[in-house]
């Protein structure tokens, strides 16, 4: 199952670069160091931004006051050279020349392939930069408005060539002010988003779409109304993938999803789309609502990316502290589908950077806690096999403890695995029967394979009534049943 690990390739090169005292780029990053980003359990690296940033997008960078305070407030020592602009705000999809340019993206990408690892790369289909040689070359390939409407919104219209174009948005925020809006329903988009994506595909082996359901028929029709044309007979996406495909048949396509809209977008072509929905209710709610959450069709599961934290998000050692994060990083870590891991959550950095900068803050590593995640995501690697299930808790009249506990199970042709999460703040205990009555008739051997603790337990008792399990607040088991 597909374990990614994000990296902030800007942010990286500059910190591989003041370690080795010299200038780092993608196509001469130690061996060494390549090494240590294959580590065990993970099998994909998504390099985040080595596009063209734009000169055009960093100017306007530099302007907004609101994202100043926000580089300030992550970056104390900030200075104006530590603002690159956004890796968003696309000038151009073609390898930053100061990253390495595409040699040095070839050469990265054979380090990767050489241990095993796949790479995956952005593509932003919603916006671009407002120095994108579309605004010149072709407009139509955008939504275009009037001098009426920049004079009565100037935050959402700018002007270029002179055209006046929208900037890019979503239904339900303030447009962003460095980026220009392209139009989901225009043919020559929808043509150039194919060859933008075979491009790509030519030189990773997956893509992860920015905010992928913005381009949507009916998202789009609703954010855009009449200003963007008829909508078109067929969506975005379906009209997409399909000639995408034909191409790259193993392109690996991730959705930045939102909105419950995972399940779309996975009928519309996606291998995964983001569970923000299990992000949400691992941070805010309780053990029920995850419970009712994972009860969906294994086959949507399956789809889906698990997470705790990525760019977007804060970090999830700010978010949650101590056991829980342990807790709920077992929980992303052992469920089917694909698992989402950020440059820098291993070791229990708090500071989320945005992403228009260049160097992060100085963060010592906690130590017990890159231990803990590389201990979970080798054993992961070996849980995740064969058959998923998620299992039944039972308590007794006097104890509802058992509610706070999340439990699945595992099966493979020579493997069994129980996972159990206490996903609450206090003590919790039940009984967990079992799914395998071949365990009956003799004792076995549970190995928790994050502690090598060991418990031996009667097979008959596993089944009925089922394993007894207590749990202190956000502890866990990952067991190996032999």
């Amino acid at each position: 199952m597909t374990v990614i690990h994000e990296i902030n390739t800007l942010v990286w090169l500059g910190e591989l670069s003041r370690r080795h005292g010299r200038r780092v780029t993608l196509g001469d990053v130690p061996g060494e160091v390549w090494d240590e980003v294959a580590r065990p359990g993970v099998d994909t690296v998504w390099l985040m931004g080595v596009w063209e940033r734009s000169p055009a997008g960093l100017r306007i960078a530099l302007r907004d006051d609101n994202l100043l305070t926000s580089f300030i407030a992550a970056l104390p020592d900030l200075t104006e050279a530590d603002i690159a602009g956004s890796p968003y705000c696309v000038r151009e999809y073609a390898v930053d020349a100061s990253l390495g340019g595409p040699a040095g993206l070839a050469a990265a990408r054979a380090q990767l392939a050489a241990r095993g690892l796949r790479l995956i790369l952005d593509y932003v289909p919603n916006h671009i930069a407002p120095d994108h040689p579309w605004l010149t070359g072709h407009p139509d390939r955008l939504i275009q408005g009037t001098p009426a409407d920049l004079a009565r919104e100037p935050d959402a219209y700018l002007e270029a060539d002179d055209r006046i174009y929208a900037r890019g948005r979503d239904p339900y925020f303030p447009p962003w002010p460095d980026v220009v809006q392209l139009n989901a329903f225009s043919d020559s988009l929808r043509t150039a988003t194919v060859d933008t994506l075979v491009a790509i595909g030519d030189q990773a082996d997956g893509v992860r779409c920015d905010m992928a359901m913005l381009l949507m028929n009916d998202i789009f029709a609703r954010t855009w109304g009449e200003v963007a044309g008829p909508v078109p007979a067929e969506d975005f996406w379906p009209y997409v993938v399909p000639r995408v495909r034909a191409r790259h048949p193993d392109l690996l396509l991730v959705a930045e999803a939102y909105w419950d809209l995972e399940g779309a977008l996975q009928q519309q072509g996606f291998d995964h789309c983001y569970d923000k929905r299990l992000y949400d209710r691992l941070l805010h709610e309780d053990a029920g609502s995850v419970r009712a959450h994972l009860g969906a069709d294994l086959a949507h599961q399956r789809g889906l990316v698990r997470f705790l934290e990525n760019h977007d998000e804060p970090r999830a050692a700010a978010t949650l502290p101590g056991a829980r994060e342990r807790a709920a990083a077992v929980t992303v870590a052992t469920l089917p589908g694909a698992t989402l891991w950020h440059e820098g959550q291993f070791e229990g950095r708090r500071v989320r950077l945005p992403v228009f900068l260049s160097r992060g803050p100085d963060e010592a590593p906690d130590e017990t806690l890159r231990a803990f995640h590389a201990r979970l995501l080798s054993a992961a690697a070996g849980v995740r096999r064969g058959d998923w299930r998620q299992s039944a808790t039972v308590g007794w009249p006097d104890n509802d403890s058992h509610r706070g506990l999340l439990a699945w199970t595992w099966t493979d042709t020579d493997a069994r695995h129980l996972v159990v999460v206490n996903h609450s703040d206090r003590p919790a205990q039940a009984r967990l029967p079992l799914p395998w009555d071949e365990l009956r008739g003799r004792e076995h051997r549970l190995t928790d394979v994050l502690t090598d603790r060991t418990y031996d337990r009667d097979g008959d008792e596993l089944t009925d009534p089922g394993l007894f399990v207590s749990l202190d607040a956000w502890d866990t088991h990952v067991l190996r049943v032999e």
